[in-house]
């Protein structure tokens, strides 16, 4: 035994050694180096840092602190590490970062039992907040990594249990975010400061400062990509019975949060939302750890993903934990940073409520909190809100505002509408949106809002009702919210003096008016109409709301203010809530009458040259129509009116002008008006050329429901027809669904006349309660709605079509054929998809529709060809013609010139003249009368006179009992005639 002890010790002694003569050099050369005056040479510097590299190698030192043999050696230990320590008492070099980790989770674990260690720990931890050192610029790339497993690891030793350890580790992490200078000087007055022979001297600092320091980006880019964050997050748990340590772990994570998204995004890896929420309320008599934890949930709301904080803050742990401290800041802040903390956590409280699975119902945090929210306009004896003290300042109305926000977003659970039942928040929001008191009745009163805080929270109250009154019509109606409305309404439109203040995100665009409060009101009437609960729009309708909307729209239109976008709205509003309380009731429709009807002509007439302005001009547009759908459509009086004013004629024109977002709306509203037998010969007879229509008398003979042909086949040449602009809109409609056409819109497919390109591209098997593509598309698109409008008029005698539009029209007459087909050839389809096998007769069936559907189309096809060939040799007739006038134009023009160049040369050339003269001279010799020519010519007879009429002895009239008696007179004889005329009375 003791031979083996002795072996032991003579290899322990033989490790050692080499340690031992290092270390000797060591004390040896700084004892020569010491009494040194100034500066040494370079030379010596780079030696004395290579003997040092070598004296204290790291990996001489993790032997050491591994090794079987001398792992217990704690004295030796001891003497090594403050060495390495000493040497680096101005920053670990980048180099050595992995080594370093080693050693410092080496003397985490030993410290459990041999505490001493954990004073070296401290120590190394105290240097951590110097910036690292570099010998080389590409240092910092090629030591990239290991710096980033540096801090990781440094994070991780928040598992020891030391607090004056966990201290320097959250200080050194914030030391990362300040300067290089406060750093250096941090660390040398750490320096001073400490026991002699525990670090080295001032000197030696100052020497070892010609290594080169990193920046603090680079230990900030390191930070962010290491687990520093999580590892924080993940030691919360460990700090409970150390306050103080907790408190600087909530400070250090406020600033990883407040300056990286990664750093927020690891934190909520760890569950750093959750874990915050959870430990906010534990005992603090500072109240630090509770502003803290707000602020870190601010920051990782702001940086993070708001989805994830959102979902783990919706737990019920979290949410009970957000209430108790919500309320404890609610009945227990008095100074103003505590008032502004009440409205964050008031602010996180209505960011969990968006959250689709938040707990606030369960946990009874809303059931607790409608007291304050209705106080103080509903009276309780709840002796919680007997204890609120309001202040009525600033952040008392930043809460107040917010509660009825919170309002809006609780109401998506129903299970919170019974406690806004229960509550009576209708009531107080009514109460809220009532017109502003007297000044004597805020007198009575000693504590109350200031004027500009009531609009405020008047506004907010009507934006609320807004969202909740239609999701408690019961409540509303038993508040007589129509009339509290409609008074609210005619104090907006009196004239009583109101300067609103328009501060309030609701009260933008009412600066010194009340068009704010008008806004909200028309929007809380218009999402109470829009329900279509019959007991709310009767009641409405009792209290004269038709004609007083009426008036508030006619009051609108002749003020000579521009439309804003807050006024379009009100108007669009308006529109809206009109139509909702008209449609499909035919005494409302006649209660909206002639004015009713110039108040919609009228917007008609503004078209849709403002409609892509981007204040509104759209909706404007759009509810004008639906507004003729609803108040007009369906009430002859109304119909009989509005055709009489042109309205078919206005809503053809916004056809023209309107884009294609708004052709469905006006052509359903023009199909619904074709079932008055008025409306088709209307259609018919207008024309688009710049507003001309028919003549006037014209139109007065549309009156007849059959009028002449003549009215129908007028068209003016230089505008497009009704029939023309709708095939015009098949063609693009066609165009843009990518039906298979040619380029003069003739059919291609008989298999597909009406298939589209969506239809091509989902072939599916439907469900039986599910619509077809062939079923969806006759309602998602323009063209069954064109071909219902060519019923009402007619396919014959179209006026102003052209052959392409007549080969349109062969489609349009045979649309239901075609989709009949369609619809059959989808099913055989769907059969085959499904493996379904029909029976013979029922497989003979589809085979004779669906070929009847392509024998339909081939007859369409050689229709469309026949008149395209008949276009075809109009075209070259018409191009014969052409040539042919110019032809005749050029031989005309040839005749011209001669004729001239033969005037020229008469009068420019005396010979020529002269030759011209002999010619016509010659002429005339040869025409002029020989003598004895008169008596060979033969004599001629010509009808002269009617001598005696008799009547025949029949006695019958008429040519065959008529007997005529002519004489005839000789040529010769007319000649003597003319040359004696005092003669003629004797012949």
């Amino acid at each position: 035994m003791p031979t083996v002890v002795k072996d032991q010790s003579k290899r322990t002694n033989e490790v050692l050694q080499p340690l031992k003569m290092n270390s000797a050099k060591v004390v040896q050369r700084k004892k020569q180096d010491l009494p040194a005056v100034g500066p040494r040479s370079m030379e010596t510097e780079q030696s004395t840092s290579k003997s040092k590299s070598k004296t204290l190698d790291l990996n001489n030192v993790l032997r050491l602190l591994e090794g079987h043999l001398t792992a217990n050696l704690k004295e030796r230990h001891m003497l090594v590490l403050w060495k390495l320590l000493k040497r680096n008492q101005i920053g670990f070099l980048l180099k050595d970062l992995s080594g370093i980790a080693k050693i410092l989770n080496i003397c985490a674990d030993k410290g459990k039992d041999q505490p001493d260690y954990w004073q070296i720990l401290l120590e190394a931890v105290k240097i951590c907040r110097l910036p690292f050192l570099k010998e080389r610029t590409s240092d910092e790339l090629n030591y990239a990594q290991e710096g980033i497993d540096f801090i990781s690891n440094l994070g991780c030793l928040m598992r020891v249990p030391e607090a004056e350890i966990r201290q320097q580790i959250l200080e050194s992490v914030i030391s990362l975010y300040s300067s290089v200078d406060e750093q250096i000087r941090d660390g040398m007055d750490s320096a001073s400061k400490s026991k002699p022979g525990t670090l080295p001297s001032y000197r030696f600092t100052l020497l070892t400062l010609r290594l080169q320091q990193t920046s603090p980006g680079y230990r900030l880019q390191l930070l962010e990509l290491s687990d520093m964050a999580q590892s924080l997050v993940l030691s919360m748990s460990t700090l409970e019975d150390q306050p103080s340590v907790r408190l600087q772990l909530l400070k250090t994570l406020k600033v990883l949060s407040g300056f990286s998204d990664r750093n927020c995004s690891l934190m909520l890896n760890a569950r750093g939302a959750e874990v915050i929420c959870l430990h906010m309320n534990e005992d603090d008599p500072t109240g630090q750890v509770l502003l803290s934890s707000a602020e870190i949930l601010w920051n990782l709301l702001e940086r993070g993903c708001k989805d994830k904080v959102t979902t783990q803050l919706s737990s019920m742990e979290c949410v009970i934990s957000l209430k108790e401290a919500f309320f404890f800041q609610l009945l227990n802040s008095s100074h103003p940073s505590d008032l502004q903390l009440r409205n964050d956590l008031l602010v996180i409280t209505t960011l969990i409520a968006e959250h689709p699975n938040s707990r606030l119902v369960e946990s009874f945090f809303a059931k607790e909190l409608m007291p304050f929210i209705t106080f103080p306009e509903l009276k309780t004896l709840d002796p919680l809100v007997q204890n609120l003290k309001l202040r009525f300042n600033h952040e008392d109305l930043k809460m107040k505002k917010m509660m009825l926000n919170l309002l809006v977003l609780m109401s998506k659970d129903l299970a919170a509408l019974q406690i806004y039942k229960e509550g009576r928040v209708i009531l107080a929001l009514l109460t809220l949106a009532e017109p502003p008191k007297s000044t004597t009745e805020l007198r009575s009163t000693s504590r109350h809002w200031s004027s500009v805080q009531q609009e405020d929270l008047q506004l907010q109250a009507l934006a609320t009702l807004t969202t909740i009154a239609p999701l408690m019509l019961d409540d509303y109606m038993s508040y007589q919210g129509n009339a509290r409305l409609l008074l609210l309404l005619d104090w907006c439109t009196g004239k009583d003096v109101f300067f609103g203040q328009g501060h309030s995100f609701h009260g933008s665009g009412g600066k010194g008016s009340k068009k704010s409060q008008m806004r909200h009101c028309i929007r809380v009437l218009r999402s109470v109409t829009s329900v279509g609960e019959e007991t709310v729009n009767q009641d409405l309708c009792d209290q004269g709301s038709i004609g007083q909307l009426l008036g508030i729209l006619m009051q609108m239109e002749s003020s000579t203010d521009d439309d804003d976008a807050a006024t379009l709205e009100m108007k669009s509003d308006l529109l809206l809530t009109l139509s909702a309380l008209c449609e499909n009731d035919m005494h409302r429709k006649e209660l909206f009458g002639s004015e009713g009807v110039d108040m919609t002509l009228h917007f008609l007439k503004r078209g849709c040259d403002k409609f892509y302005s981007g204040l509104g001009h759209n909706k404007l547009v759009l509810s004008t129509v639906d507004c003729v759908w609803s108040c007009i459509v369906g009430c002859y009086t109304t119909e009989d009116f509005f055709l009489a004013r042109e309205g078919v004629f206005l809503l053809l024109q916004l056809l023209v002008s309107s884009p294609r977002c708004v052709h469905c709306t006006v052509l359903a509203t023009l199909l619904e008006l074709c079932d008055n037998p008025n409306t088709p010969p209307q259609i018919l007879s207008w024309s688009d050329d710049t507003g001309v229509t028919a003549p006037g008398p014209l139109l007065a003979l549309c009156d007849n429901p059959n009028p002449p042909p003549q009215i129908l086949s007028w068209s003016d040449d230089t505008g497009v027809t009704a029939p023309g602009l709708l095939l015009h809109l098949w063609r693009q409609e066609e165009e843009e669904l990518g039906v298979q056409r040619s380029k003069q819109g003739a059919l291609t497919d008989v298999q597909k006349p009406l298939l589209t390109q969506y239809q091509e591209d989902t072939q599916l098997s439907y469900p039986a309660d599910m619509p077809s593509a062939a079923v969806l598309d006759v309602s998602e698109n323009l063209r069954s709605k064109i071909y219902s409008i060519f019923c009402k008029i007619g396919f014959q005698d179209l006026p102003g079509l052209k052959t392409k539009d007549y080969v349109t029209l062969s489609i349009v007459r045979r649309y239901l054929d075609f989709k009949v087909g369609e619809v059959w050839q989808e099913i055989s389809r769907e059969l085959v998809l499904d493996e379904v096998q029909p029976i013979s007769p029922d497989e003979e069936a589809l085979s004779n529709i669906c070929r009847t559907a392509e024998d339909n189309a081939r007859k369409v096809m050689e229709e469309q060809r026949s008149m395209l060939e008949r276009q075809e040799q109009e075209k070259v007739g018409e191009e014969k013609h052409m040539y042919t006038e110019m032809k005749t134009h050029w031989r005309q023009q040839e005749l011209t010139a001669k004729t001239w160049d033969s005037y020229q040369a008469k009068t420019s050339n005396y010979e020529a003249l002269k030759k011209v003269k002999a010619q016509r001279r010659k002429n005339v010799e040869l025409f002029r009368h020989r003598p004895g020519d008169e008596d060979l010519r033969p004599e001629q007879h010509f009808l002269g006179h009617i001598v005696a009429v008799e009547k025949g002895l029949d006695g019958g009239s008429g040519p065959a009992g008529v007997r005529v008696t002519v004489a005839r007179t000789s040529m010769k004889g007319a000649e003597l005639c003319r040359s004696y005329p005092h003669q003629n009375h004797l012949r």
